[in-house]
């Protein structure tokens, strides 16, 4: 790769790449992580800002790439995080307005992003879930901004995790990771195509409460079986015909007026802090 030239960290020995070109290799590399395809072929993603760039490095993610404003590094949060990433081997650019522009999201830009590994888990094994464990399935959800904000209530009311079946939205695009503020690092996200995920759903071991616009069941009343696996659909057509078949309660959420839905990222935290909401103190 070229670079328009190296200087020394503030504690000597490491260097952080200075770069002023927009057609840097590195910065075009940046650039084409915006394409889900780039994505996936690299397992990489870009993610913007002090604060979850923090978060990352609390959860143990170490950046493939930092790249912040020139000057940043000279103190605080930023000099922090550029000489841990020095420290760990990472390359450390350090850039131009110009080019942190153009590698920062349209609005509110920062001036500290990242490159890092995506992280996929599994989903435990039937006799590994506990009883007090609620995971969250979403059948092809389509708006990563909604995608992000689910995954950061998962987080909030301390579920297990995420599985997303069939063709869903990029968690780690750069809207779903901004709107996850974080948590893309620390919750588990797990990803199944229906068959596979079908399969799974005859041993489950404790409730499958489906979300479902025919259903009669108030999503408040009852206690559920644990371990709990909630069903969401996408928006617009919600759960398919063979999710709902294998739940085992189908629940919704009551309406006054003349609506039947309510935005996904709503519909979920309402239903999660409804069954999480025991487990749950200030």
């Amino acid at each position: 790769m070229k670079y328009e030239g190296q200087r020394r960290s503030a504690a000597g020995a490491a260097k952080l790449r200075v770069v002023t070109s927009l057609q840097n290799d590195q910065v075009k590399f940046i650039r084409s992580l915006d394409m889900r395809k780039v994505r996936r072929e690299t397992g990489l993603f870009v993610a913007e800002g002090a604060s979850l760039l923090v978060t990352a490095r609390e959860h143990g993610f170490v950046p493939q790439m930092l790249v912040l404003l020139a000057g940043a590094a000279e103190s605080g949060v930023a000099h922090g995080l550029a000489e841990g990433a020095l420290d760990a081997g990472s390359e450390v650019l350090e850039v131009s307005e110009a080019v942190l522009a153009k590698l920062a999201g349209k609005q509110n830009p920062q001036i500290l992003l990242g490159v890092f590994r995506q992280r996929w888990a599994e989903l435990p094994d039937s006799g590994e879930l506990t009883g007090k464990e609620v995971w969250l399935a979403l059948e092809e959800v389509r708006d990563p901004g909604n995608l992000g904000s689910i995954i950061r209530t998962v987080e909030a009311v301390g579920a297990k995790g995420v599985i997303l079946v069939g063709q869903c939205c990029d968690p780690y695009s750069r809207e779903a990771v901004r709107a996850s503020m974080g948590s893309i690092f620390s919750v588990p996200l797990v990803k199944m195509s229906h068959e596979a995920f079908l399969a799974r759903l005859a041993g489950w071991p404790g409730d499958i409460v489906g979300t479902h616009l025919e259903a009669r069941v108030d999503f408040r009343s009852g206690a559920f079986r644990g371990p709990i696996l909630l069903l969401m659909g996408s928006e617009g057509p919600g759960l398919s015909a063979p999710l709902a078949e294998a739940s085992t309660r189908l629940v919704r959420i009551p309406m006054a007026g003349n609506l039947d839905s309510l935005n996904l990222a709503v519909a979920a935290a309402l239903i999660l802090y409804q069954v999480r909401g025991p487990a749950l103190s200030l």
